[in-house]
């Protein structure tokens, strides 16, 4: 391959890396995850899961990303010592991105359908349940979005993606808060920030802490490399530590953003905050529909939430085209192209999970989006967090003294010697628990 691309300018690293954590994660899976593990409560639990769990594993993707200057597949072999095995990481790394698409694609068409609706006027006669068993809606807006990643990066870095996401970002972030301000004047906000924000102890439990280190992961992205990635384009001007926080605030400020345009609109029209995967679909349509000028409300939800799911599209299959081009030496065109058709053939089975290719591999009324969710939410992402913060703090992976050189290059925010336990010894013994538990009690049948 030729030499590594660069990222244009930091505000465009911090944009596409925020643009790779928020999406889905936060405005489709944080609501109803929050509404179903009993709101103010699993809020706090995920506030400190980010701060303890997320900061230093982004910190640690991104110095393994920037130290070594490869793809998620051959990071680890680059920095492992001579007889170790840790590369095999890698290659989980790949699988762990594909299965992501393998779903994350398909709920982002389902997105795209619902902005059209609102957009061209059709948003009174249609729902959840029809839409995800239409197997024609699914197949067409699955391929529109596979189609328009594909093309963004078959350009290079600098002129594809980064000024796409730039600009995507930006607007996403002025839409959520004019939207969080309209749903805040509604009668019902008062109880909805009451159960959003107002922690009930008595309904925190095991569950509702693996759920919210899950979603810590999965709305950061972290464990599967797709942090790395963006640390392996950008320079040693910026300590790495101020670099996760950025990210995190940004990914962390939409999340609650979409709870304060949700919760306060449940309450408002009486709808549950319980719904599950359907909470942004079904309620927030019957909001829109019940609301003056709601069409324009809806386009404009919609719209943003087009943007944060490709945002997220975008980034994550920049990190399987990365991969597979370092493994093969394609061209950005044709890894694209070939990238594309195997990622839109995988999901097709989400796609027509609902309709043709019924599968239930869990619990009654689980399907193919339950099963690519088990890999990715359930086990990559957290063994992969696990594996790299043992790969960062152990003498038999990187170390941690080549870990600190690397993320306290530059300037701005540094890993002070005071965090070395948490780094070492709390972050990955707490994942450990909290993953081992969450196997113990998942909901196998």
């Amino acid at each position: 391959m030729n030499e590594r691309e660069r990222l244009g300018s930091r505000l465009g690293f911090i944009m596409l890396s925020a643009g790779c954590a928020i999406g889905c994660g936060n405005v489709w899976k944080f609501p109803w995850m929050c509404g179903q593990n009993g709101g103010g409560g699993f809020m706090l639990v995920y506030l400190i899961c980010l701060l303890i769990l997320g900061l230093p594993v982004m910190t640690m993707e991104f110095a393994v990303g920037r130290a070594s200057q490869a793809s998620p597949l051959y990071m680890y072999r680059k920095l492992q010592k001579p007889g170790t095995k840790w590369s095999i990481m890698g290659g989980i790394s790949l699988i762990g991105n594909i299965a992501l698409m393998s779903f994350y694609t398909v709920v982002t068409g389902w997105i795209i359908y619902y902005f059209i609706k609102f957009l061209t006027g059709g948003n009174e006669n249609f729902g959840f349940v029809n839409m995800i068993t239409d197997p024609a809606i699914n197949v067409a807006y699955l391929l529109i979005t596979v189609a328009l990643a594909f093309v963004v990066l078959s350009y290079n870095i600098q002129s594809g993606l980064e000024r796409v996401t730039k600009y995507m970002m930006s607007i996403l972030i002025v839409l959520m808060l004019v939207l969080a301000g309209r749903s805040m004047l509604l009668p019902g906000a008062k109880e909805g920030l009451a159960f959003y924000l107002v922690p009930d102890f008595s309904k925190i439990n095991g569950r509702v802490i693996v759920s919210a280190m899950n979603q810590a992961f999965f709305t950061l992205s972290l464990g599967i490399g797709s942090m790395a990635i963006f640390g392996s384009y950008i320079g040693k001007t910026h300590a790495l530590m101020g670099e996760s926080i950025n990210v995190i605030l940004l990914d962390t400020l939409v999340a609650v953003v979409a709870g304060l345009i949700i919760f306060p609109a449940c309450f408002t029209y009486g709808l549950e905050v319980n719904a599950g995967p359907s909470l942004l679909f079904d309620t927030m349509a019957a909001v829109f529909n019940d609301m003056e000028g709601g069409r324009w409300w809806g386009t404009m939800f919609f719209l943003f939430m087009s943007f944060a799911a490709m945002s997220t599209v975008l980034a994550v299959c920049e990190n399987i085209l990365a991969m597979v081009r370092e493994l093969t030496g394609w061209s950005r065109p044709k890894g694209s192209l070939i990238c594309g058709v195997v990622v839109f053939v995988l999901a097709l089975t989400t796609a027509l999970g609902y309709s043709v290719l019924h599968f239930q591999p869990f619990a009654e009324g689980s399907a193919w989006l339950d099963f690519w969710d088990f890999i990715v939410s359930t086990n990559a992402l957290p063994i992969g967090s696990l594996t790299l913060a043992l790969f960062c703090s152990l003498k038999l992976g990187w170390g941690w003294d080549n870990f600190i050189e690397e993320a306290n290059t530059g300037k701005g925010i540094k890993i002070q010697q005071w965090m070395k336990p948490i780094f070492m010894y709390v972050v990955p013994v707490v994942i450990l628990i909290i993953y081992v538990y969450g196997l113990i009690t998942f909901p196998w049948k």
